[in-house]
């Protein structure tokens, strides 16, 4: 009777919009789909069936301990087209809506936040930088590594969020006034580290014999240091307001302005679009650049500061909705900044601009600082994930040369630029050698390189190797900062004492 009740009351036709509208016939037959071969592997299963042993147990193996997959579920098949793109289908098409749940993220999620809290603990405890953990953990963990991580892109896209979150609180920390101070060694400063390194890396190209386009996509891939490793640093020494801290950071955010630029300038190296077509690109972006950040100056000016304090005034009671309403609004700037084709990190920094002109910033910044630390962990253990420890170790003698030769290079740049700016030496050292690296964003530069043919071969892999070997040095790179500081006075490069009046002390020494 409960059923008959139930079949007059609700029909087939009742089911939810959208539950069955994009069927396999209708999407072919209606031409919005192109029909193509696909490679349908159930690696899990085959792996299950193929080791299991005479009596029909199947043996125990350590990464089975991080697999959520059952021996009855074929719900994590893989998908492989004919330009070798792969497909996870995480879950089944279901016919009414239900709460979807991917076990393989969640599980990969568990293994890297567990790893990040491992190697962060014991690098602590080593009195080492907790980066240099992370970095590791990723690393140990990752395809290169004991292979614990089963989908890298789906961790990688949820640890994007530590980038975001460690530009808005920087952004948040980060005094216009200050701005002005640092503003000309910045933009100036940091558009002439580009191209310096651009002229170095193509002439050293012709005179080599390769061609003049991979130079100067070698000057781009050279002039991006890493932003998250960098500010990551400088917050846990308390550096980040002191004058060499301005000035890196000022110089970081440049570049990751420029990221856009660069991207831009790809195609028209890569032969693939003209020089014409290249620059117009490259003068729609700065247009839109410059629309982008005049919207977000006057919204700073009529919008945030009622915003903020209705968000203070409803969440008297408790943090919740203010927390909620702070990251709503850094996420809505990164993803207008992204939709423009500018990038996620300018978009969630100049939210955080937007909010330090006002006096809600301080309280702003408390109620982010936890959710920034974590997503910041989660994103440096996902850059670990890309370094491979045995192609490090198998060409480590190639890649510690290049790395070298990119520290020098790139810290003489930096240092010899800030210095021309009427900073003390001992400030550009500080400068130079805290831009050193080549940061994470030169991998997803590479991979673009890649795909249109700019850089293949071995060219790829040193520049990878590189990179990787680059961002593990990097700490232990900082931690030589001292060192270096009580050299230059041993050597009467610079007197001990902290420098120009307008110079705050530098407590990376103090603190190193």
């Amino acid at each position: 009777m409960f059923d008959r009740v139930l079949e007059k009351e609700f029909s087939e036709n009742d089911a939810p919009e959208g539950a069955g509208e994009s069927s396999f016939n209708s999407t072919v037959a209606d031409k919005q789909a192109e029909l193509e071969t696909v490679a349908k592997i159930t690696h899990e299963k085959t792996k299950m069936n193929d080791t299991k042993e005479a009596n029909g147990t199947k043996p125990f193996q350590f990464q089975d301990v991080f697999s959520l997959e059952k021996e009855d579920s074929d719900d994590m098949t893989t998908l492989i087209d004919k330009k070798d793109n792969v497909f996870v289908m995480s879950n089944k098409k279901s016919k009414y809506p239900v709460l979807q749940v991917d076990f393989r993220l969640i599980s990969d999620l568990v293994v890297v936040i567990v790893s990040a809290a491992i190697g962060g603990i014991i690098f602590s405890c080593l009195g080492q930088p907790v980066i240099v953990g992370y970095l590791l953990a990723g690393s140990i963990i990752g395809p290169g590594g004991l292979k614990f991580i089963s989908e890298m892109v789906q961790v990688e896209t949820v640890a994007q969020f530590g980038v975001v979150f460690l530009l808005f609180a920087l952004g948040l920390e980060f005094s216009l006034s200050k701005l002005k101070v640092v503003g000309p060694v910045a933009v100036l400063g940091g558009l002439l580290q580009i191209v310096i390194l651009i002229f170095l890396s193509g002439i050293t190209a012709v005179l080599c014999g390769a061609k003049l386009s991979e130079g100067v996509f070698v000057g781009c891939f050279m002039s991006m240091s890493s932003t998250a490793v960098v500010v990551k640093f400088l917050v846990e020494r308390n550096s980040n307001n002191a004058l060499h801290g301005q000035v890196t950071i000022g110089t970081l955010i440049f570049q990751d302005c420029a990221v856009g630029l660069l991207f831009a300038l790809l195609p028209v190296l890569g032969g693939n679009s003209g020089i014409l077509r290249g620059m117009l690109s490259m003068g729609k972006l700065l247009l839109t650049l410059s629309i982008y950040l005049s919207v977000a100056s006057i919204l700073t000016w009529l919008f945030v500061p009622r915003l903020l304090k209705l968000m203070m005034q409803l969440s008297s009671q408790t943090n919740e909705l203010y927390q909620l309403a702070a990251v709503a609004f850094c996420l809505m700037s990164a993803w207008c900044s992204d939709k423009l084709g500018l990038s996620l990190e300018l978009g969630s920094f100049v939210a955080g601009v937007m909010i330090s002109t006002t006096e809600f910033a301080q309280h702003t910044l408390d109620q982010v600082e936890p959710i920034r630390n974590f997503f910041a962990a989660l994103f440096l253990s996902s850059i670990g994930m890309l370094i491979h420890v045995h192609f490090l170790w198998t060409h480590v003698d190639i890649l510690l040369a290049s790395v070298i030769l990119v520290v020098v290079v790139k810290t003489t740049v930096a240092a010899v630029i800030t210095k021309a700016f009427s900073y003390s030496l001992r400030t550009s050292l500080i400068v130079g050698v805290l831009l050193a690296q080549i940061g994470e964003f030169a991998f997803v530069l590479l991979g673009r390189a890649s795909n249109i043919h700019l850089i293949e071969g071995n060219m790829y892999l040193l520049l990878l190797g590189t990179t990787a070997l680059s961002l593990v040095t990097t700490p232990v790179l900082f931690k030589l900062i001292p060192a270096l500081m009580h050299l230059g006075i041993f050597m009467r490069w610079f007197s001990s004492e902290n420098g120009t009046n307008n110079e705050e002390k530098i407590s990376i020494v103090r603190n190193g």
